[in-house]
């Protein structure tokens, strides 16, 4: 489990489109495992670029970054943590702010 220092030098701006996207399936989802997750953005992406090992690399780099908690021996459900929300809540508001700005980026 990473330390709550290096989960704070990662924002979902560093992470990837399908990164992001897979902490915004599971916040509308509620808790999944890994084989809905993997049907939820395949059926979003046109391309056959997110199979089935890609979602677990994702995943695992989720957990490293504290957005999603690591298995336990007893589920094999994925979920947000409290990090996770905030990190999406944060990254909404900043998309919300930008979108209504005219002319460009701020």
């Amino acid at each position: 489990m990473s330390s709550s220092t290096e989960s704070d030098d990662i924002s979902l701006a560093d992470l990837s489109t399908t990164h992001r996207d897979l902490l915004w399936v599971l916040s509308q989802t509620g808790p999944s495992e890994s084989g809905p997750l993997h049907h939820a953005l395949t059926d979003y992406y046109t391309d056959d670029d997110v199979d089935q090992a890609r979602i677990c690399d994702i995943v695992e780099e989720l957990i490293e970054h504290d957005y999603i908690p690591g298995q336990t021996h007893d589920t094999t459900e994925y979920r947000l943590t409290e990090s996770g929300r905030r990190a999406l809540s944060a990254r909404q508001a900043w998309q919300a702010g930008t979108h209504n700005v005219s002319g460009g980026h701020e």
